[in-house]
Order: C-alpha cells, then structure tokens, then sequence
C-alpha cells in the first residue's frame, strides 16, 4: 500500500473515531432527575428484514446492557416492522433474552423513523431519572436532538450512554460519520 494512500486511511479512522466520540457527548441534558425511578435506555431500531435481529440491531441490544449503571433501569426497544413482518423492537428484545438480559424491558412496535421512535418512546420514559438513547453516535445525537424538540423536559434528564468505544465498528465509522453529519447538518437547517 502506498504511504500516502495509508496516511489518508489513517487519517480518515482517526477522523471518523473523532466525530463519533464528540457526538457521543452532545445534547446532554442539565438536569437529570433524583426521585429514584431509574434510568431509561432508548434503543433505537434498524431496518431489520429478518427473523432475528440483524448485526446493527443486535450491536445495539449489547451496547445498550453495557449502559446500564447499578440501580433500577429498563430498556425501551423501539421499532416497528420496518424491513419485515414483525417489529424490530420484538426482534432485539429476543436477541437481548437469547444474551441473558434479564431486566426490564418495554417494547414500542409502530415507530417507522428516527423521529418516530422519539415520539413512541416519550410516554415510556416520562418517569425515568436518566434517559440514554443508544445507536451509533452520530444516529443518538440525531435521536437526542429530536428529543429536545419534542419534549424538552425530558431532554434535560439524557446522559451518556456506552454506545462509543474507541476502535469498535472502526471499519463502518467513517461511513456513519459522513452519513451522519449530513443528516445532522440537514436537520439543523430546517
């Protein structure tokens, strides 16, 4: 491989690795709540056109049980059926019992979008303390920024979830972060 053909990878991972990890920070709320019910893990779908949850989707579930911190929490599976028959939300909660997962978990089954899955999932987290949406982390910046439109109430209870890790995806980070920023440029836009 050519030294500046490697040189312009390298940059572009450590770019992409960049993008994702700043994202993974921003739209925090200021205020999350102390009465003790909890966090909300929001685990946005895609588009799944099979039985089982697809790579994307159960990359997700795991990431998702990864951030759960000690004290009560639920997931909120969100997606309907997208790509096929049956909901993405059905489909991750089955991969997340086939993992063991044996917390609480709360399905919304008709969410066709981003946007949709924001509004489905506002009545299930009214009552958490901390809310953590979990994609990749151009994808819950989006999510967080919907959020922050459509309840800004809740907005301010979101923390960090464990959705970035350095060098993990490495090889679909650079997609998602081009792919990403566009739609994040777009929506601040209209």
């Amino acid at each position: 491989m050519p030294r500046r053909l490697l040189m312009f990878f390298v940059l572009l991972l450590g770019w992409a690795e960049w993008e994702h990890w700043r994202s993974s920070r921003r739209g925090m709320g200021a205020r999350p709540g102390t009465t003790g019910t909890g966090e909300a893990i929001v685990v946005l779908g895609y588009r799944n056109g099979g039985s089982r949850a697809n790579f994307v989707n159960r990359w997700r579930v795991r990431a998702a049980v990864r951030s759960q911190a000690p004290g009560p929490s639920r997931l909120v599976l969100c997606g309907g059926p997208v790509g096929g028959p049956e909901p993405e939300a059905a489909l991750m909660a089955r991969y997340a019992r086939s993992r063991g997962y044996r917390g609480r978990l709360v399905l919304e089954t008709e969410s066709r979008s981003t946007w949709e899955n924001v509004l489905g999932a506002a009545p299930l987290i009214e009552d958490a303390d901390r809310i953590k949406i979990v994609s990749n982390s151009l994808h819950a910046e989006k999510a967080r920024y919907y959020l922050r439109r459509h309840r800004p109430d809740l907005a301010e209870r979101l923390v960090p979830a464990k959705d970035y890790r350095i060098g993990e995806l490495l090889m679909l980070k650079p997609v998602l972060a081009v792919l990403g920023k566009r739609r994040l440029r777009r929506l601040r836009r209209s």
